[in-house]
């Protein structure tokens, strides 16, 4: 009898972690070693939301909550969905949980039966298909193309769907490429899943609070409101807020599915962290003034970064909507030799050289569903942007075709 589940042999570590692990070693082992691997916001979390979190603790509030979160917070979630998306729900439609990342796995672990299908655009956040084969579905996976800035089309989409298509998980702005879908894309797409009522849609609205230039960001539900009953609408505190150690995500979404998920989460983790919970509470309705603070910083490392490594041979850079990622084509670096003697045959070996000679970590794109392409997240200083890009356009420079 083998100890380990077979469950365990169907996902694999998060390439993210990995990655910002092994920075953290090179560090700690005396590297210089820039990383630019994490998806975390490098801005304190804001003043206010710090004190309050130190007001429940003063207060007590430091014992077990309900389930899936305390009714203020709830109330709170309901408010911002009204206010910022144009949607209406009741706080038995909300769920709070430890972490976005939660907040997907539990639905995914309270729908997906084996044999279900579960589209998810690619490039893809990594967590997206491990979670849901650890639910026992069957992801599959859309590409859009460097050709339409990573975006999927409508008839990718209708392509995909089958009778045992069960989810459609949607991230706009994306990680990892900072992608963003504007109203009439869309609408594009809302207008096939109409066509197929058997398919539900998980929005993965994580970034919606870094937009830059004039796009604007919309949600599904909010674009086609018969989608309603069947999406569940995805959000936290963790990217916008600077909050990603307080974990805390939460959706809104219908009854029936809210209370399954509530279930799932009464038998493993139970409450997310009572003091996050009530600094997630003062996040949502304090003061909103520092999002448009952080957002223009992002614009400006956003536009830095995109300049330098399109300066770089042999990479393409697009310039994104949102987020703070980057994910630049390096088609023109493949099959090349580095200056150290390394040999580019894919993306995992560029990055792989890139870190064994400049100490610069990326993550390579091969991961996210796409290659030849790396992911930069320029969540950090411009001062150290700039190095990274300067190390990486020294690296191009020195590949030489075999």
């Amino acid at each position: 009898m083998a100890f380990l589940s077979d469950t365990l042999a169907r996902v694999k570590p998060s390439a993210t972690i990995a990655v910002t692990t092994k920075a953290a070693e090179l560090k700690a082992a005396g590297r210089d070693v820039i990383g630019l691997g994490a998806g975390e916001p490098d801005f304190d979390t804001p003043e206010n939301i710090r004190e309050a979190a130190k007001r429940a603790i003063d207060s007590g509030k430091t014992r077990y909550t309900a389930v899936d979160g305390i009714p203020e917070l709830k109330k709170a979630i309901c408010a911002k969905f009204l206010r910022e998306n144009g949607l209406t729900y009741q706080p038995n439609q909300i769920t709070v949980g430890t972490g976005g990342k939660q907040i997907l796995y539990n639905a995914l672990m309270a729908t997906c039966n084996p044999g279900d299908e579960v589209i998810i655009p690619a490039p893809y956040w990594v967590s997206y298909p491990d979670m849901v084969l650890l639910a026992g579905g069957t992801p599959v996976p859309v590409v859009g193309t460097l050709e339409n800035r990573f975006k999927i089309t409508a008839e990718q989409l209708e392509a995909a769907i089958t009778p045992r298509t069960k989810w459609f998980i949607f991230n706009s702005p994306s990680n990892p490429t900072g992608a963003g879908y504007n109203r009439a894309e869309l609408k594009a797409l809302t207008d096939v899943l109409m066509r197929h009522p058997q398919v539900w849609i998980m929005s993965d609205d994580m970034y919606e609070h870094l937009v830059f230039d004039d796009f604007e960001f919309v949600t599904p539900a909010q674009v086609e409101p018969g989608l309603y009953d069947r999406t569940l609408t995805c959000n936290g505190v963790s990217k916008a807020f600077a909050m990603t150690g307080w974990r805390i995500g939460y959706a809104g979404g219908p009854v029936a599915l809210i209370k399954a998920m509530g279930t799932i989460q009464s038998q493993s983790t139970s409450n997310p962290c009572s003091v996050s919970q009530y600094a997630a509470l003062e996040g949502l309705t304090g003061p909103q003034e520092f999002l448009a603070t952080n957002k223009a910083v992002f614009q400006r490392r956003r536009d830095l970064v995109v300049s330098m490594l399109n300066a770089c041979p042999g990479i393409t850079c697009p310039t994104p909507e949102g987020a703070f990622y980057v994910y630049p084509d390096i088609a023109g670096c493949i099959g090349k030799t580095s200056a150290g003697g390394a040999r580019i045959t894919d993306d995992e070996a560029f990055a792989t050289a890139l870190l064994e000679e400049t100490g610069v970590a990326v993550v390579f794109g091969a991961a996210f569903g796409l290659s030849p392409n790396f992911r930069v997240s320029y969540a950090t200083s411009d001062a150290v942007l700039a190095e990274a890009c300067t190390r990486i356009r020294s690296f191009c420079e020195g590949l030489r075709a075999v």
